[in-house]
């Protein structure tokens, strides 16, 4: 089912159980800042939301949403109405389509939809409709009525017009509006679907027609009104008592009803008593004020716009304002131009590492209360609090001269990695990588890795790095999935017992005790520039070990490098900008070239907004609010690349993109927001 879908069917069916109070979820996308995310899910929480994560409103959800509410806002008939048997005989003429009739004390709803949801059939039918006229067999003039595929319609009789009673219409109402003495009403229905509606003569019948395709005739003291829903609109006018607005669903999505007296949503309650416009035109229209001689509209354009005011005007001709700005242009950095700063964000594969300020993994039984450890001293990272975020391993042992391979099982969660590195401080040859597991579906992962030969009485080290991508939910009650255990599960090192290998671990800085207070405890992880605080707002960039390179560059060997540069954004005050950082998929080795195994994390000023993982996606895109992104002013980023593959890696491009550009009225001023803290850089006088 499409998101729009859900809407159209679901939510109508409700309406069939006469349901007063919708739950919606999701009606805003939301982000996984930080290491807020469960495993298996990208970094956005945007699954299908109405108003998309960077905060646009273009999607279908969102206008069908406003179809419906729109149409309750002015039916206050159905608070009074009663539901009756959803499978009521009689009131359709096709089995394959259920209707549940409304009745009201006049008012009647009739909710029909196809007796299989799952149904994305053309189904046609005539309603049989209890009316003041009598009972009516709809439509009259001819034809059927249409069910496309996974839709609903609310069909109405006597229905109540700003005094004017609708003795009954197929096609939907999307909302009326008195406007003098004249009452406005908008219909609208699928496209190729046939349509009727029927009002009183007393009217005086259809006085004129705007567009073509539209039959009527009148019997026996009923005007009746028949059509063909198409792209162009029609209208329908009964002298200076009523016109119709006849719609395609589609150009529907494009009215609004802004309620006067306000330029602010908040104070837009919905409401049939308030007066309001009816709006042609504009991306967003939020509210509006009318004089005699004004009417101001205020809302969001994201492109020239035509406005038309069909209801809701005073008489004569009134200036219309709209927010009284043009649409600016938005000047944004260009990455591959821009110097950025590298630093090796993993020492701890160098010979010369020293972690004694590491945590010693020396607890001889796990706390966890779900699953229990099965190695000499527990290896699961929250026995030692450190609960989020990239996590380190060392493991020491001294050769004997048997050693061949090394086999570990480790659990990150769904999409994580972990590569693993043979260090010799004293064996002869460096660091050596030994092999990465890169991501997929599974949780955990069981791998054996061949080691070089090792000088029998050296010192080696194994460094192990494992991408946490957050605890698991509690889907299943009963199971505890939340305890599901994060770090190196079981592990075997040939030719010795495991109890040969002592262990230390790292994850972010102080762990529970975390130390960057404003941006909290699941924001940083425990790779090297992380732990220093670097992806913070200006990180010592002049001092030894800085480098100047991009990671549009990257680096020839596996490893895991850190970069960061600054740039300015200059957007003017009434403007919403939706912003994304976007990367995009391209070949940095010869292994694969379609899918290089590498992932990055992304800071902006100071806070991670995104895990992007190139070989095996899906998210390329990652919107960043205002508040976070310094939209007057300075701003920090900075990637960790982790490259997995002895080859190494390189960014293939990475961009900020506007998403729109909507000059708005109901945007926050840059001049008066209160921004999250951005702490700048300190150095941090216990890391390591």
């Amino acid at each position: 089912m499409t998101i729009f879908n859900i809407y159209m069917v679901s939510f109508v069916k409700s309406v069939a159980h006469f349901g007063h109070c919708a739950n919606v979820s999701q009606t805003y996308g939301g982000t996984n800042w930080g290491n807020l995310g469960q495993p298996g899910g990208p970094t956005s929480y945007d699954y299908g939301a109405a108003i998309k994560e960077d905060r646009t409103v273009w999607r279908e959800k969102y206008s069908e949403a406003k179809l419906e509410a729109q149409f309750f806002a002015v039916s206050p008939a159905y608070l009074t109405a009663n539901a009756a048997n959803s499978t009521e005989p009689g009131i359709v003429s096709s089995t394959e389509v259920v209707a549940t009739p409304i009745y009201g004390n006049k008012t009647n709803f009739y909710v029909v939809r196809q007796a299989d949801f799952r149904s994305l059939a053309a189904t046609t039918y005539k309603l049989m409709a209890d009316t003041s006229i009598g009972p009516v067999s709809i439509p009259r003039m001819g034809g059927s009525l249409t069910l496309n595929g996974r839709d609903s319609k609310i069909h109405v009789t006597d229905y109540d017009v700003g005094g004017i009673n609708l003795i009954y219409s197929s096609a939907e109402v999307f909302t009326w509006q008195k406007s003098g003495s004249k009452s406005v009403l908008v219909l609208y229905g699928g496209a190729g679907e046939t349509h009727e509606f029927a009002i009183s003569s007393v009217l005086g019948g259809v006085t004129s027609v705007e567009g073509t395709g539209v039959k009527h005739e009148e019997r026996n003291g009923t005007t009746t009104v028949n059509f063909t829903v198409g792209p162009a609109r029609r209208v329908v006018h009964f002298g200076q008592k009523l016109d119709v607005y006849l719609l395609w669903r589609n150009d529907a999505y494009n009215y609004w009803v802004p309620y006067t007296g306000s330029a602010t949503a908040t104070s837009n309650t919905v409401g049939y008593t308030k007066s309001s416009l009816i709006v042609a035109g504009g991306y967003l229209l939020r509210g509006a004020s009318v004089t005699s001689s004004c009417i101001s509209l205020y809302g969001d354009i994201n492109a020239t716009t035509t406005f038309e005011i069909i209801a809701g005007q005073p008489e004569g001709k009134p200036e219309i304002l709209f927010n009284d700005k043009a649409v600016q242009n938005v000047n944004l950095p260009d990455f591959a131009k821009l110097e950025w700063h590298y630093l090796d964000s993993l020492p701890e594969i160098k010979p010369t590492y020293d972690d004694a300020k590491w945590t010693l993994a020396d607890l001889p039984k796990t706390y966890n209360t779900a699953i229990g450890s099965t190695t000499p001293t527990s290896l699961f990272s929250s026995d030692y609090g450190y609960e989020a975020g990239a996590l380190l391993y060392r493991g020491h042992f001294t050769a004997n001269g048997a050693e061949s391979t090394f086999n570990v099982t480790t659990q990150g969660g769904g999409g994580f990695a972990n590569p693993i590195w043979l260090t010799s401080p004293q064996g002869g040859f460096g660091s050596r990588f030994l092999g990465a597991y890169v991501g997929s579906s599974n949780p955990g992962d069981n791998a054996t890795v061949t080691l070089p030969a090792l000088k029998k009485g050296k010192r080696y080290t194994l460094t192990i790095v494992i991408d946490h991508m957050g605890t698991e939910a509690n889907w299943t009650p009963g199971l505890d999935l939340l305890k599901t255990p994060r770090g190196i599960l079981n592990y075997t090192l040939s030719g010795h017992p495991a109890s040969d290998v002592f262990w230390k671990i790292t994850g972010n800085l102080g762990g529970e005790q975390y130390r960057d207070q404003a941006r909290g405890p699941l924001n940083e992880g425990g790779l090297y520039a992380e732990r220093q605080g670097y992806h913070q707002p200006h990180p010592p960039t002049s001092d030894h070990g800085w480098k100047v390179a991009s990671p549009l560059t990257g680096i020839s060997a596996a490893g895991i490098a850190f970069y960061t540069t600054r740039f300015n954004l200059n957007v003017s005050h009434g403007y919403d900008v939706p912003m994304s950082f976007v990367f995009n998929q391209t070949a940095s080795s010869d292994s694969i070239p379609n899918s290089p195994d590498y992932r990055c994390q992304l800071y902006v000023n100071g806070y991670q907004f995104g895990i992007y993982i190139n070989n095996l996606g899906p998210q390329t895109a990652f919107p960043i609010p205002q508040g976070i992104l310094n939209y007057q002013g300075e701003n920090t980023v900075a990637l960790t690349l982790w490259a997995l593959e002895a080859k190494g890696a390189h960014v293939g491009s990475f961009a900020l993109q506007a998403n729109d550009v909507v000059q708005s009225i109901g945007y926050f001023d840059s001049n008066s927001a209160i921004y999250p803290a951005q702490p700048v850089w300190q150095k941090r006088q216990d890391a390591y």
